[in-house]
């Protein structure tokens, strides 16, 4: 991909166990890793009223089939923290702190393997703010800027800015006005490039 062309979009959550395996797995099916853009999930789900396949009876099989697919990515084994999906908007707070900070890439690897490589809880400050530092972040600004309005609108608009252009579900990666919901749109994506 040139540095001519704009990048594609991938838009995450960072409760989603796709968007883990999306982020892992972008840089090598597209060729260079897409901007990525925090959003809510759960405001997502609010707006298109359903929520998450967890909640359902799919959940077991969804569940071995994202394990099935991190084996086959040649990705760690799963190990799924106690009580997922747990409450992730601190967490999504401090992704959209590292985005302003040109660190929003670093900081999402490190709490989606956090999660679903070592099962920790993402939802907890003290596992953020160790994530925050092994991203080159200032854990401490971070924790005080996640309480500020900015931080909060900006997610906020973000999620917006994502249901207007289409966004119903993470991972999404944008190219030009192409939509690809799911992880497993990442080759197809790729052809659109």
């Amino acid at each position: 991909m040139s540095n001519d062309k704009l990048l594609p979009t991938l838009y995450f959550d960072l409760g989603s166990p796709y968007a883990y395996l999306a982020i892992e797995r972008a840089p090598v099916v597209l060729g260079a890793m897409p901007a990525l853009e925090p959003v809510l999930l759960g405001a997502i789900f609010a707006r298109r009223g359903f929520g998450s396949w967890s909640a359902t009876p799919a959940r077991a099989g969804r569940i071995e089939e994202i394990e099935g697919r991190a084996r086959r990515y040649g990705l760690p084994p799963l190990r799924w923290p106690v009580g997922w999906p747990l409450d992730g908007l601190l967490a999504m707070r401090c992704a959209t702190y590292a985005k302003r900070e040109d660190a929003v890439e670093p900081f999402a690897r490190a709490v989606l393997r956090r999660e679903f490589q070592h099962g920790e809880d993402v939802s907890a400050r003290e596992t953020l703010m160790v994530c925050a530092r092994e991203a080159g972040l200032d854990a401490e600004a971070m924790a005080r800027a996640v309480g500020l309005a900015e931080v909060k609108d900006a997610l906020r608009q973000a999620t917006e800015a994502a249901w207007a252009a289409g966004v119903r579900g993470v991972p999404t990666l944008k190219v030009g006005e192409a939509l690809f919901y799911g992880e497993d749109q990442l080759e197809l994506a790729a052809t659109a490039l």
